[in-house]
């Protein structure tokens, strides 16, 4: 099997960058021999670059180092609501999206991004301080405060800074696969996936006492996906009746109890295509589907391709 092929990754930084912002994809993303990314962090020219929260930059390129990209990072920002990039940035920005380069905006970042339009009539999420801000300065975009990240292809935007590791390990997995992105997320100590929206984390004018006991439930079901996981079962190991658990699951996470189970049952198949020998029906059996045509199915219906086709495009050849 020939080796992925190299990704260009910019990171531009701009006036007042929150530093977690920069530096998570310049970590994920990093420059090293198993991972076939090259990494350059840029801004609207070279050389210094006042951040946020007491820190500044020091970057070696200007906006040429988006001409050269795949991928391109718009870490969050001071002020955003306040004020659009300069020009030539939304102009490079529109260049590089011409030219096919993915746009990932971390938490703020996502201003920059609807100042050159492209999120219009999109889907997109920021950090939840400034849902509103968004929605009020840029009217055509559909903003959605309820989660961690939203993928509208080539243009994607993610919530808090904490959220922009789910967003790069998001994107590690459609570019590499399961098991480089939960390796990847070994590495730097974080959940491979998150499944939970940012309403979790919004002020509560009353204290919810069922997020960390969800959490704990969701951690529980990970470890038996090859067992009957029932509404019941998943209740009952919460503590609550299956009516709040169905409620409060959705807020927490945008799926029923029934669908994440699902999509976690499908990520537990990718990684056995992707790192074993297993056949189909082993696979199935082995994370809860049952039969090789169940798991056909519901790998049709969620990723729109077949475990076969997806075992030739990720398999590691271990």
């Amino acid at each position: 099997m020939s080796a992925p092929r190299l990704r260009r990754v910019a990171v531009l930084v701009s006036e007042g960058a929150k530093p977690l912002d920069v530096g998570i994809p310049a970590q994920v993303f990093t420059t090293r021999a198993s991972m076939p990314y090259e990494v350059r962090v840029c801004g609207a020219a070279p050389g210094p670059v006042a951040g946020g929260d007491g820190l500044s930059y020091h970057v070696a390129q200007g906006l040429e180092a988006l001409e050269w990209a795949d991928i391109v990072f718009v870490p969050g920002y001071r002020f955003p609501d306040r004020e659009d990039p300069p020009r030539a940035v939304v102009e490079a920005l529109l260049a590089a999206h011409r030219r096919g380069a993915r746009l990932a905006a971390i938490s703020t970042g996502a201003f920059a991004l609807a100042a050159t339009g492209l999120l219009d009539g999109r889907r997109a999420t920021t950090h939840w301080h400034y849902t509103r801000a968004l929605a009020a300065k840029h009217p055509s975009v559909r903003v959605d405060e309820n989660v961690l990240f939203v993928d509208e292809g080539s243009v994607l935007t993610s919530a808090g800074a904490a959220s922009g590791i789910d967003l790069c390990l998001h994107i590690l997995r459609g570019d590499l696969g399961v098991a480089a992105s939960n390796h990847a997320a070994r590495r730097l100590v974080a959940a491979p996936y998150r499944s939970g929206g940012q309403a979790q984390y919004v002020p509560r004018s009353v204290p919810e006492q069922l997020g960390e006991r969800f959490a704990a439930t969701r951690e529980w079901a990970l470890r038996r996906l090859g067992e009957p996981l029932t509404l019941g079962a998943l209740a009952g190991h919460a503590a609550v009746s299956p009516r709040t658990f169905s409620r409060r699951f959705v807020e927490d996470t945008g799926y029923t109890p029934m669908q994440w189970v699902m999509r976690a049952r499908i990520d537990a198949a990718r990684e056995l295509l992707e790192r074993s020998q297993l056949g189909v029906e082993q696979i199935a059996a082995g994370v809860g589907l049952g039969t090789g045509a169940n798991l056909r199915l519901h790998f049709q219906r969620i990723l729109g391709t077949t475990p076969s086709e997806y075992r030739r495009t990720f398999a590691r050849g271990e």
